[in-house]
This record gives C-alpha cells, sequence and structure tokens, in this order.
C-alpha cells in the first residue's frame, strides 16, 4: 500500500534523525500523513517537523529542514517542500507510481485487502428489529451501513460475523398478540396485522404473539436478503438467552460482585460506577427483567461465551440513552475498549420537495420492501451511505429515478460500462503501464486515485467512517471521465495504447471493487 510504504520510509528517515541529533524516543502515531485537496501541497502532507520540534524543543522549520533533507535522498520521492510553519509536502516520484499501479493489476480483486485485522474475531450486530412489523427504512439504514462496515473489516484482515437480535419474548410479543387480535390492548396497526389477524385466530395473546413474530421473522429475512444482507447468526432473546437461564447467571454474577442492590422491590446495576449517570434496574418489582438485564447477558454471551475479540453494536438514534449503562456493564465484566456502538440517525424520504409519510401497507412508516420496490437496490444503498451515519438523511426520491449524470450511481455506473467498452475493443491490445509515457495530469491523477483504495478500506476498518466509500466512487469515477476526454486511449501509438490500457484496466479493478464493497451492481452495457 502506497501510504503504509511511504510510512515505513518516514519512520527510516525519522530514527535516522533521532539518532543523528540525540533526539529523545517519540511515537509515530501522534503525526499525521494525509492526502491534501488538489495538487499543490503534494500527494501527502504531513506535521511531523511541528510534532517534532515540541518534544525536543527546537523550532518547526529547522526540524522541516532535517527531515526534508533525508526524504529527498529517497527513490520513492520525487519532491519535498516544505509549507507554513513547518508542514512537510510529499510528491511521489513516478516511478514508484507505476511499481504501485502494475501491482493492482497483478494482484487485481486483492490489491485493496490489508490485514490490521489479524484474523481477530469481530462481532457486527445490525437492524435487530423486533418482529412486530415490516421493515422500516430507518431499520434498513441500519443493515446497509452494517453489511458494508462487515465487508470492509473482512477485506481489513478481521474475522466478521454478522448478527440480527430479535425480541421473540416478553411484552412486545404480547402486544403484537393483542394487536392481532385487535382487542382494546393493540397498539400495531396496518395491513400486515390485519393479515396476521385473518391467520391466527386461537390461543392466547402471548400464544398469537410468539406465532405472529415467527411469521414476521420470517418476512424480515426475505426483506434483508432482497437488501443484500446475509446474516451468519440470528439470535432470539427467548430461544437463546432466557430459556438458557442466560440473564439468571449474568444477574447472579452481578449480585456475587456486589455489582447490583435491591431496592423498591427491583434490582438495580450499579451503573453510576462505571461512568452511567444514575443506575439502572436489571429486575423490576414484578420480577420481569428489563431490556438492559438482558442486553447484560448477551454481551457476556458475545464477549466471554463466544469470545470476540471485539463487538460492534449498530443502534437506531432511539437507542442513543441506552449506551452509557451498556458500557458500563461491558466494564465492569473487565471488556472495556472492547464494545464500539453506533448510532445511526433517521431517515426522511422526500419527493418533490416534500416528505412521505404515508405506507399503503403500514398507515405510518415506509417500509424497505416499498422502497426497493420504487428506485431499486443500487441507488438505495448508495444514497444510504452518502451521508455519515450520524447525521439525518434526506432520501430524495426524484434524483434517485434521474436517469442522468445529476444521479451518482448512474454517473459512476455510466463509467464503469464505459470501461468495459474500451477494453471490448481494444481486444488484443497488451495491458501494460508504462509510466514514462503517461504523462498528462490527467492520467497522473487517475493513477493516484486508484492507489487511494487501499487507503480508504484502512481508514474506514479503523473510525467506520462508511460515507468514504460512496465518494470514493464518485471521486474514481469523475477521474476516469476526465482522463477519458482528455486522453484518446486507443491511438496509432502502439506503447501508449498499450499504457493507457493498462490504465483502463486498472481503473475496472477498482471501481468494481468498490462497488463490490457498496453492493451496487456493476453493468457492462449501459
Amino acid at each position: 500500500m502506497l501510504r503504509k510504504n511511504l510510512e515505513i520510509l518516514i519512520e527510516r528517515c525519522l530514527k535516522e534523525l533521532q539518532k543523528e541529533e540525540s533526539f529523545p524516543s517519540f511515537s509515530l502515531d501522534r503525526f499525521s500523513l494525509r492526502s491534501p485537496e488538489g495538487n499543490n501541497h503534494g500527494d501527502y502532507s504531513s506535521n511531523m517537523a511541528l510534532v517534532l520540534s515540541k518534544e525536543v524543543g527546537r523550532p518547526p522549520l529547522e526540524i522541516a529542514e532535517l527531515l526534508e533533507s533525508k526524504l529527498q535522498k529517497e527513490d520513492m520521492l520525487e519532491k519535498v517542500e516544505i509549507a507554513g510553519p513547518g508542514f512537510i509536502n510529499l510528491f511521489i516520484s513516478k516511478q514508484y507510481l507505476e511499481i504501485e499501479i502494475k501491482n493492482t493489476l497483478k494482484n487485481k480483486e486483492n490489491y485493496d485487502v490489508i490485514d490490521i485485522g489479524k484474523g481477530k474475531k469481530v462481532n457486527v450486530e445490525f437492524i435487530s428489529a423486533n418482529p412486530t412489523g415490516p421493515l422500516t427504512v430507518g431499520n434498513a439504514r441500519g443493515g446497509i451501513i452494517g453489511n458494508v462496515l462487515s465487508k470492509i473489516l473482512t477485506k481489513a484482515g478481521w474475522k466478521v460475523t454478522k448478527e440480527y437480535y430479535f425480541n421473540d419474548a416478553g411484552g412486545q410479543i404480547d402486544v403484537l398478540g393483542h394487536s392481532v387480535l385487535k382487542d382494546d390492548q393493540s397498539a400495531y396497526k396496518g395491513a400486515y396485522i390485519d393479515e396476521l389477524h385473518d391467520k391466527l385466530k386461537e390461543g392466547s395473546a402471548r400464544e398469537i404473539g410468539k406465532k405472529a413474530a415467527k411469521i414476521l421473522i420470517e418476512e424480515i429475512k426475505k426483506t434483508t436478503k432482497r437488501m443484500g444482507v446475509e446474516f451468519d447468526v440470528w439470535t432470539a432473546e427467548g430461544r437463546d438467552l432466557r430459556e438458557k437461564k442466560k440473564v439468571e447467571k449474568i444477574i447472579a454474577w452481578m449480585k456475587e460482585k456486589d455489582l447490583a442492590y435491591e431496592l423498591e422491590g427491583a434490582l438495580w446495576f450499579k451503573s453510576t460506577q462505571f461512568g452511567d449517570d444514575k443506575d439502572r434496574v436489571l429486575i423490576k418489582s414484578d420480577g420481569e427483567p428489563t431490556y438492559f438485564a438482558v442486553d447484560c447477558a448477551y454481551h457476556k454471551n458475545k464477549l466471554i461465551e463466544r469470545k470476540f475479540d471485539r463487538v460492534i453494536d449498530i443502534w437506531g438514534a432511539d437507542h442513543h440513552g441506552d449506551i452509557p449503562r451498556v458500557k458500563g456493564f461491558v466494564k465492569a465484566l473487565g471488556y472495556e475498549g472492547k464494545l464500539d456502538i453506533l448510532i445511526h440517525q433517521f431517515v426522511r424520504i422526500i419527493k418533490d420537495g416534500q416528505e412521505v409519510r404515508m405506507s399503503k401497507r403500514t398507515g405510518n412508516y415506509i417500509t424497505i420492501d416499498e422502497l426497493l420496490d420504487e428506485v431499486g437496490l443500487d441507488v438505495t444503498v448508495f444514497f444510504f451511505l452518502m451521508k455519515s451515519i450520524d447525521t439525518h438523511l434526506n432520501f430524495d426520491l426524484n434524483l434517485a429515478k434521474e436517469q442522468s449524470d445529476k444521479n451518482p450511481v448512474y454517473y459512476i455506473q455510466y463509467a464503469y460500462a464505459r470501461i468495459c467498452s474500451i477494453i471490448e475493443k481494444a481486444s488484443g491490445i497488451k495491458q501494460e503501464i508504462n509510466i514514462n509515457l503517461l504523462s498528462h495530469p490527467s492520467e497522473l491523477d487517475l493513477i493516484k486515485q486508484l492507489l487511494k483504495l487501499p487507503e480508504i478500506i484502512e481508514d474506514t476498518a479503523k473510525d467506520y467512517q462508511i460515507q468514504r466509500l460512496p465518494q470514493y466512487a464518485l471521486d474514481l469515477a469523475t477521474d476516469f471521465h476526465r482522463f477519458y476526454h482528455n486522453c484518446r486511449v486507443i491511438t496509432e501509438d502502439k506503447a501508449l495504447s498499450s499504457s493507457r490500457l493498462g490504465l483502463v484496466a486498472s481503473s475496472k479493478i477498482a471501481l468494481e471493487n468498490i462497488l463490490k464493497l457498496m453492493g451496487v451492481s456493476a453493468p457492462e452495457k449501459m
């Protein structure tokens, strides 16, 4: 990976400088190495001179000049510049770019594979909507985020388990049963309730609720498959936790460790000892465990019994308040730092500038099946990934249906189809890049863009900012379209044609890889 190799080079130069100047030891993690906007500030820029100057008590410009003298000697770099108060701008040499881009052609779908996970086990739990109704567009956002993040982590060397957790016991199932019976305690409404009412006639509310939940979970499985999501594990609260006495066991453990106490007939967890703003109820006065108590049993199961090295929970915004208590329990369990909880915000469907609120099937929300029927999977996935998960998403139906460059999905897929067309027309021409023949700025910009994909994988595997993927796909398509308009691929110059065709083939690999990661199709013709 280009950036990784550059980091290794910088580390070697810093160690040489440290030895020559008798600098104290320092951590490379404190330095940043980023790709700046535009080409004027180098291919990468680093603050290492600024950070190091604070460590050694010497002016940053002086440190920058010492580093520049070291880095200028490296073949990997064409040029090194000092900017501003001590930033160092690094320009990659064309010869090194050739080495890297040829590696892309050689390794194809594996050129963006990295190994920061080292084969460790990570559990990614997402959607996890209870089987009390169809999946909504809000549920689906978490589903698409979780699915793509799981693919990213797999690419980054983690052993990933995708998991769906649902409640098949307790109060919500009773409410579902009452709703199907349509008695005075019903709460859920919609065409799906009418259908269940026609199917399920006999039994108590709980019995009917359980039967209805089984039907609905099978419908949810069909929907998730339609979304391109295949779960490895489906965990049911009643079947996998309550019936196996896992809730009782975790409660007994808390009592044994003096982490719980009784007050007003209820049992409380001492969550304030672990950063929460107040203690939380585990067992209600009627003897029924709370959702939090079950969550405790569930996370113990994942961290201790199934031995995951990391657990990632992806929740909707309405669960934000649950974070401190669950993280507090994990800390009490002795696994602080092993749990990440991601919160995704709400989805608004917009048509003709107005929010679409009503659903024909449910009466009060839009299902993901309805949205997929309306615009298809490719656009749905891409639009759901475009925004940071902690921001609200406005899904523009008009733009989603647009068959032009205004629609980013169409624009990207058209780039891929154009690539396939070029390769088909150039059948028989060798694909071999000679960097010395590629001198147009749009050729070099495209090469540098292609080499960023492993960095996108690495960064996203570390901070979960999945909006990088659609943005990268869009940037890559833009750079390819610009290259296509500026540089004729098939010319009378066979060597030049071969080099440019190699660049086209590399673009096909990168674009196909990023689309596959997102779960968006790559059509060869449009």
